[in-house]
């Protein structure tokens, strides 16, 4: 096969057919530079992000000019590169995971998902953008056919391509400068590099075989040509076009056609001699493939042109190209455009109707009269002239795509073309597969090729914003770049892995809190317990509150990181929380013991009584022995020396603190005997779980009636106000270090935000985490239930909810549609559905960058991490490897 590439310097490709072309990677992301933007978007969007995104293709095809060609191609993607994104960022010397005996803990679960996904056919979808350029000059255009020419002859007599001047390179890139600035207004781009270009190429030959790598090429610096003694001289590209193209090629296994069992030779012994019908093959216009063989084998691809659009689509469905996502295998396609200006186009559409005119005057001759499709040409024309007409930088869009798939057998490739046809044909597409034209319709997708003449006929026209709804400029990312393996992108039947690294969002400036919703048994803790041992095993930190009476967190703790985790029962009464001997001498511990009493006393702070109280608290603070005991004996000289309503206010705060105080579950805060909590050598673990078991709340309900409120059971208003200082202990606790990421974990968080105090602590968390390089990580069954600043979550995630109005919250909570009747339908019915155990875990995703996709949790495959994650009543534990020798060393703290 010819090469079409003579040569390339940078993204500028001068063509072996004529010509030079510049191409682009379109919303490329970032790369290691830091240069472009990175932008994605997810399966579902709001109305309004799809109205910017359809304006942005429709300002990008006006900026354009001439005849661009748009590729949108599916890299292969290798499971080493999902480990090495995994571990990407990762210090093996961070926390206690780095005096880990045997293998790093993260490595283990990067090693656990490349297992998992050793055998899965996984690609990402990329775009694609070639130029032609045309410089001012003349000399350079017949310079750049003539050196078309000669590249012809040299490959034919085994010479060296002509070199290209300098100062035609110098003309075309300023040609490409021209280009870019028109672009700039338009999507996210970068040039591609002279290896990616390289790729696009591979990428096209070797379909059903093992493809080179798009994440190499990225970062390779082959391939290019260079400037030396005033020429571009560029490295030989002979090697890349030695393979054989065979249109209708038999399969050598024998299955060249669906359905047929074809036998290795025939009762003559004459195998693969004579005409096909002797051989016992199929028909050759049965055999509409294309099979490419190269040194590693034969690859079979199928090329579907787009002969038929529908005349009138909505714009739900007109995403053409965003809908191939929905298939069971990758698909690329090339769009060759060629944009007529709004002026041209109006001639075009004039003559035609007038060409309708004669016609009808022909037809007004004949006994059957006119037939009816001439009046529908006779509309559609008036109807594309007066579009033509209402803005003068308008211009018609006439393309021809072309859809390719393919696979290792014949076979295989022919069934995904007719699925294609298939899923085309039901959105009102007509796809052709052309027999005899298969190689034709492949060189389209080859950079700097020209267009075949042989595909003329396939040509649709539309103007530019009719063409950009058929989304062939959409990106679909779920996630993050690297980090964690969460799960599988569920939009796709293709295989294709969601990471998410949370802490690394305040390195990029967002926020690293994460919030999910959801009903009882939707998975929101085993997702909690999955995001916090995946930040503990990379090297962070997460002090997890645990309020189950089952202490499933320290159950989970115990046996997904043993000898890294720390559990404290709070409830036990051995330690003492009391805020005033944990932070002595500080603001912090003022505050926190005075918030903690205007919680457990009912009172405002804003009252006499609270006055008198912040007064105790400030001269128990002052002592030589800070503790909440002093705050009582300060309350009772208060009352012993003073008069009046002071006196009076004092003597009942006394009473009230002896109450509270008298109780067992209050000892762990009011006990000055226990040894108080210590930061730094108490809490020095990369897992704490503080146990609250044996502490009641109030009900849901009474959280918004303040006289229902006062009316529960002493018991249960202390554990309201203990479990708050338990938060405060954790904030502070995640907040000591910046330098080392931390996460809060509390999950069913309407205790705390059920009352102003820890509203107001959750309010600090989510406002001042990122500076602290913390984040929160909260569960709830409403979205009403994460607190009035809910808007900060940085991350979201939406499970199954059957309650219709709490869905519509939950929606608009990621930023989705809460009107939108099959959005409330995937949310109450499609999520999880009950009973079927193999779509547990199906959640709405939302990151940071907005990209709102459906995915499925998927729980490592290592026994620590599963074997305490779930707590489905009746469930087995999951079986012991036989070397789970240290499932009981966690260094534990039982007060």
């Amino acid at each position: 096969m010819r090469v079409p590439i003579r040569h390339l310097a940078g993204h500028l490709l001068w063509s072996a057919q004529g010509g030079v072309w510049a191409i682009y990677r379109l919303q490329p992301g970032s790369d290691e530079q830091g240069a472009g933007t990175e932008t994605v978007q997810g399966t579902y969007v709001p109305a309004q992000v799809r109205d910017e995104l359809l304006a942005k293709a429709t300002h990008l095809v006006r900026s354009l000019t001439g005849a661009p060609r748009l590729y949108g191609l599916c890299a292969q993607v290798d499971p080493g590169e999902i480990a090495l994104r995994m571990l990407e960022g990762v210090d093996p010397r961070a926390g206690s995971a780095a005096r880990h005996r045997g293998q790093h803990p993260w490595a283990e679960t990067a090693e656990a998902a490349l297992n998992l996904l050793e055998r899965e056919e996984m690609h990402r979808r990329t775009l694609w953008l070639a130029v032609p350029l045309n410089t001012e000059k003349g000399a350079h255009t017949w310079a750049a056919g003539a050196g078309a020419i000669w590249a012809d002859l040299s490959s034919q007599l085994d010479l060296a391509p002509a070199a290209v001047a300098r100062r035609e390179v110098a003309a075309y890139r300023r040609q490409a400068e021209h280009i870019e600035t028109q672009l700039s207004g338009a999507l996210a781009y970068r040039p591609a590099r002279p290896a990616e270009v390289v790729w696009m190429l591979q990428h096209a030959l070797r379909h059903g075989l093992a493809e080179p790598l798009l994440s190499q090429a990225e970062k390779s610096s082959l391939y290019g040509g260079r400037l030396a003694s005033g020429q571009l001289r560029s490295p030989s590209y002979a090697d890349l076009g030695q393979v054989r193209l065979h249109e209708g090629g038999t399969d050598p296994a024998g299955q060249d056609a669906p359905g047929e069992d074809n036998e290795d030779e025939g009762d003559d012994g004459r195998a693969g001699r004579g005409p096909w019908w002797r051989r016992g093959d199929a028909s050759p216009l049965l055999r509409r493939w294309l099979q490419v063989e190269t040194e590693d084998g034969c690859g079979y691809q199928a090329h579907l042109a787009l002969a038929e659009c529908p005349k009138a689509i909505g714009v739900e469905t007109a995403d053409l190209f965003a809908q191939l996502e929905g298939l069971a295998f990758p698909v690329d396609y090339c769009v060759d455009l060629n944009l007529v200006p709004a002026e041209k186009a109006k001639a075009q559409v004039q003559r035609k109707k007038n060409e309708l005119v004669d016609q009808a005057e022909q037809y007004d001759a004949r006994p059957t009269g006119m037939p009816h499709t001439v009046p529908e040409a006779a509309r559609d024309l008036s109807e594309l002239d007066a579009r033509l007409s209402r803005t003068s930088i308008e211009v018609e869009v006439q393309s021809v795509t072309v859809l390719s798939v393919w696979a290792a057998r014949a076979a295989d490739c022919d069934a995904r073309a007719r699925a294609l046809a298939a899923l085309l044909a039901g959105a009102d597409y007509r796809a052709v597969r052309p027999a005899g034209l298969q190689e034709a319709l492949f060189t389209l997708g080859l950079p700097g090729t020209v267009r075949p003449h042989t595909v003329r006929e396939f040509v649709q026209h539309q103007v530019s914003e009719d063409w950009a709804m058929s989304g062939a400029l959409t990106l679909i990312e779920a996630g993050d770049p690297n980090g964690m393996l969460l799960g599988f992108d569920q939009d796709t039947d293709t295989t294709r892995p969601v990471l998410l690294n949370i802490a690394d969002a305040p390195k990029a400036d967002a926020s690293a809190s994460f919030a999910v919703t959801g009903d009882p048994g939707g998975g929101k803790s085993v997702l909690l317990k999955m995001l916090t041992q995946s930040e503990v095993d990379r090297g962070g930190r997460a002090i997890c509150i645990d309020r189950t009476p089952l202490r499933e967190w320290a159950t989970f703790a115990r046996t997904a990181a043993p000898g890294r985790c720390q559990v404290i029962d709070a409830a036990a009464a051995g330690i003492s929380i009391d805020p005033l001997r944990m932070f002595p001498g500080t603001t912090q511990g003022t505050h926190y013991a005075l918030s903690y009493l205007t919680l457990q006393l009912g009172i405002g702070p804003m009252t006499a009584a609270g006055g008198v109280l912040h007064r105790a608290v400030e001269q128990a603070a002052q002592s030589a022995a800070p503790s909440m005991h002093q705050v009582t004996v300060e309350l009772q000289a208060m009352a012993d020396g003073g008069a009046g309503a002071r006196q009076e206010a004092a003597a009942t705060l006394v009473d009230l603190m002896r109450i509270v105080s008298s109780n067992p579950l209050a000892q762990m805060v009011f006990d000055p005997k226990l040894p108080p909590v210590r930061l730094e050598q108490d809490l020095d673990s990369d897992l704490i779980v503080i146990t609250t078991a044996g502490l009641t709340l109030p009900p849901q309900e009474a959280f918004a009636h303040p006289e229902v409120l006062r009316q529960q059971p002493l018991e249960a208003l202390i554990g309201r106000a203990v479990l708050y200082l338990i938060a405060a202990l954790a904030r502070q606790t995640a907040f000591a270090d910046p330098s080392r990421f931390c996460a809060i974990v509390a999950d069913e968080l309407w205790w705390l935000t059920g009352s102003a105090e820890g509203t107001a602590l959750i309010s600090e968390i989510l406002h001042d985490g990122r500076k602290h390089n913390g984040g929160l990580f909260a569960g709830a069954q409403d979205e009403k239930e994460l607190g009035p600043d809910r808007g900060l979550f940085a991350y979201r995630a939406l499970a199954r909810t059957q309650d219709h109005k709490t869905a519509r919250r939950g929606l608009e909570f990621i930023g989705l549609d809460s009107t939108d009747p099959e959005l409330l339908r995937i949310v109450t019915t499609d999520l999880s559905p009950l009973r079927d155990k193999s779509r547990k875990g199906e959640m709405l995703l939302t990151a940071p960058r907005l990209n709102t996709c459906r995915v499925k949790v998927a729980i490592p495959r290592l026994h620590r991490i599963q074997a305490g994650i779930t707590t489905t009543p009746g469930q087995p534990p999951a079986p012991a490897p036989a070397d789970l020798t240290s499932a009981g060393t966690a260094k534990e703290q039982v007060g």
